[in-house]
């Protein structure tokens, strides 16, 4: 279960935004851009005045006067001028404008610049949030510092460990460690390779040090961690590392550390250091969707066919949709008399169905993957489908 305080975007919103439907529905996502040079070209703006024209015209079929359509679209025009957003972009704009008002947000999300006008708002983009993502632990662990954080791809949270565990050697072990501190800044690791082998004076008792160290610190851990399942990166030496294995009892820690003395690092650093080296992890469950697609392909659990899939997400009976990157189809669905009605190309009538079958599986509990078409399992059609039953 993701930790909606960490996204970026929560999904009691997407189901607020879900339910604001009315006429003239105005959803447009644009690229900020974080370089200098395309700030000082104002690209962005540049992007959101070609929506502005796009939406207008998509306005004038619907029979809105100029003057109508001046006011209505009058507050995202007043963004254009607003330098304080601007000045601080995130890598994407997402708009949605109705009777209410207007609502935008600055995502970490990179939009290709869209718009759409309809009974109700374009929410397709906003599902990679909650997809191939997921709750993790980073460990920061070093000899006088000890930080354990929450995060998901899009946040990270400083859990304040010290009541729990111990936030360095010293408190641990119970007596003046500062000699062997300055030993260490000077040189003389004590968590290089061979820094614990053989009867050297003194070693045996620093590797009982650090080891009570250790088994105070995944004490702690395992008490302040409520999520058991979710994965726990250690950020430190590997030799550290290498020794924390051995006292660990934490269900699921991460097989590879973050290598190196992490305290001094940029904490954003550490954050996409992490999120690079567990993506993989969150990738899997998506890979094992596609797999058991294949295995159940001659059996009534799976489907490509585009109606079936489109009247099941209303039924809440998809459990994984596979949708194809970059492609959209429209029409209109009556969910009484189970017909879909697909044109060939969008009219003011209609609407993405392609929109419609994915919010309606990820607001029913159904996993959605946007993916490449070389990804999806049955190629060609850019909706398939596991069911639930």
């Amino acid at each position: 279960m993701l930790n909606q305080e960490l996204l970026p975007f929560s999904k009691s919103l997407f189901e607020k935004l879900t339910n604001s439907g009315g006429l003239y529905c105005v959803s447009m996502y644009v690229p900020m851009y974080k370089k200098g040079k395309e700030q000082n070209d104002h690209l962005a703006q540049d992007n959101l005045k070609h929506c502005i024209k796009e939406v207008t015209n998509k306005l004038k079929k619907h029979q809105l006067s100029e003057n109508e359509i001046k006011k209505y679209l009058n507050p995202i025009e007043k963004l254009l001028t607003n330098t304080e957003m601007w000045r601080n972009p995130s890598n994407g704009l997402a708009l949605f404008l109705n009777k209410n008002g207007l609502t935008h947000y600055k995502l970490p999300l990179n939009f290709k610049t869209q718009t759409y006008v309809a009974n109700h708002f374009y929410l397709l983009p906003l599902l990679q949030i909650f997809h191939n993502n997921g709750d993790y632990y980073v460990l920061e662990l070093s000899q006088d510092y000890v930080q354990l954080y929450e995060a998901t791809k899009y946040g990270f949270n400083n859990l304040f460990v010290e009541d729990f565990a111990p936030t360095n050697l010293e408190n641990a072990v119970g007596f003046d460690y500062k000699q062997k501190m300055l030993q260490f800044r000077s040189g003389q690791n004590a968590f290089t390779s061979g820094s614990f082998h053989g009867h050297g004076e003194g070693k045996d008792d620093d590797k009982k040090e650090i080891e009570t160290f250790l088994r105070a610190i995944n004490k702690g851990i395992n008490k302040l961690i409520i999520n058991k399942k979710a994965p726990l990166i250690i950020a430190g030496t590997n030799a550290l590392f290498n020794m924390y294995q051995q006292t660990n009892t934490y269900p699921n820690l991460y097989k590879t550390n973050i290598s190196g003395d992490s305290e001094f690092k940029n904490k954003n650093l550490l954050h996409a250091n992490s999120w690079k080296l567990i993506k993989p992890y969150f990738e899997i469950e998506q890979n094992e969707k596609i797999n058991q697609f294949s295995e159940l392909y001659h059996t009534p659990k799976i489907s490509y066919d585009t109606s079936d899939i489109i009247l099941s997400s209303f039924d809440g009976k998809i459990d994984t949709l596979f949708i194809e990157k970059g492609k959209d189809f429209f029409g209109a669905v009556n969910t009484e008399s189970r017909n879909v009605h697909i044109d060939s190309e969008r009219e003011i009538q209609n609407g993405s169905l392609v929109n419609s079958s994915a919010i309606n599986t990820f607001l029913k509990g159904g996993k959605v993957y946007v993916l490449p078409k070389e990804k999806m399992p049955i190629k060609g059609k850019i909706l398939n489908a596991i069911y639930r039953f």
